[in-house]
């Protein structure tokens, strides 16, 4: 007979994981705050949109469908694709939870790399599985390092692309060339939550490469481009037999109304998510070019935040400079979680936030702004 415990005891491996921080929303002593740590995006969700969202308020007592069939129809108007290989969830993030509790399990390894987003570890722990975590190469994820990693435990390879927090990209060729190298029974799940933001000519988001293939899944958000993060909805683009496993384990019930019927507005307003991009496309070249007038060093990027890189001086340093923004109610992204203790995340903000951040990083630096 085995000792009872004096208390309820988790599964081996959850009290093993580092809870994920969100970026922070204030800064004591501030004025204005401009949250520039989340890559929120500074104009707003539709107005269509939040229409949407206030029609809801006489749905409150009901239960929403179940199978969100409105908003996986209106994806599949919007991008041709079938609406029975559409998922929705509360957030890509809540998809990214059940691909990993379908497909992994104790003695499973989930491959990703060493600054991709921190929710591909935590999932796959919670599942009971190993993380594995591959070096990239030049802030990008390395094709070639990953296939190294792969054993026969390998049962699924997480990749953000573009990847957060360094905002680059992997074309579509190295995409395919990192499918090709995988066991037919490995799942690549490919987040593109920042896919709306790029326009390379080389880049695919996924969704040939899913309708194509047995083993892929392609997650999405509306949290991003669609300014819906509050509202926790995403959805992802896979195999009908990989569709068929999640909608036997996630919550009948797992998008709200007022969610649905926001993203139904919000996925066919394309003039608001036109207007998002051309905003985008504008300052991050901006910032990207007049902070690096400033000596630091600005990762390229085809998202909406940029990797700003300080030098290990004292007194100059990325901690310094967060504590001195945060003072002038600036709030960037500390990552040192994501293993870049010497960088800052900037999301592209509203253009007095851009002007605000350059001339306060000037400011730290003892250097002046230039008259752009």
């Amino acid at each position: 007979m085995t000792k009872s415990g004096i208390r309820p005891e988790p599964q081996p491996g959850i009290l093993d994981i580092e809870a994920y921080v969100g970026g922070r929303a204030s800064a004591e002593g501030a004025g204005k705050v401009y949250k520039l740590s989340a890559n929120e995006t500074p104009l707003g969700p539709s107005p269509k949109a939040r229409e949407a969202f206030l029609s809801a308020a006489d749905s409150l007592a009901l239960y929403p469908d179940g199978g969100s069939d409105e908003l996986r129809n209106a994806i599949s108007k919007r991008y041709g694709l079938a609406a029975d290989r559409i998922v929705c969830g509360a957030g890509s993030d809540e998809l990214l939870h059940l691909l990993a509790q379908s497909y992994l399990g104790e003695g499973d390894e989930a491959i990703s790399t060493e600054h991709g987003f921190l929710v591909y570890p935590i999932v796959t722990k919670a599942a009971g599985a190993t993380s594995v975590v591959v070096k990239e190469k030049n802030l990008r994820t390395d094709v070639d390092a990953i296939l190294a990693a792969v054993t026969e435990k390998t049962k699924i390879v997480f990749i953000a692309n573009p990847n957060n927090p360094t905002g680059s990209y992997i074309p579509a060729d190295e995409v395919r060339r990192l499918h090709a190298g995988l066991r037919p029974d490995i799942l690549l799940v490919l987040d593109a939550a920042y896919s709306e933001y790029v326009s390379r000519n080389d880049y695919e988001a996924g969704i040939e490469l899913v309708a194509t293939s047995e083993n892929v899944v392609m997650t999405r958000t509306f949290s991003k481009i669609y300014g819906l993060a509050a509202l926790r909805l995403g959805w992802m683009y896979a195999p009908q037999h990989i569709c068929d496993v999640i909608n036997r384990i996630r919550g009948p019930f797992n998008v709200s109304i007022p969610a649905m019927r926001a993203g139904v507005a919000a996925i066919l307003d394309t003039e608001h998510v036109e207007k998002a991009r051309a905003h985008n496309d504008k300052w991050l070249a901006w910032l990207t070019e007049e902070i690096g007038k400033l000596g630091l060093e600005v990762a390229s990027s085809v998202a909406n935040f940029m990797l700003i890189r300080f030098p290990e001086e004292p007194g100059k340093t990325a901690r310094d400079a967060d504590a001195f923004l945060m003072k002038r109610g600036l709030i960037l992204r500390a990552v040192g979680s994501y293993g870049l203790p010497d960088c800052l995340r900037l999301t592209v903000g509203s253009e007095e936030a851009n002007r605000l951040v350059v001339a306060a990083l000037a400011e730290f630096l003892g250097k002046k702004v230039s008259g752009s």
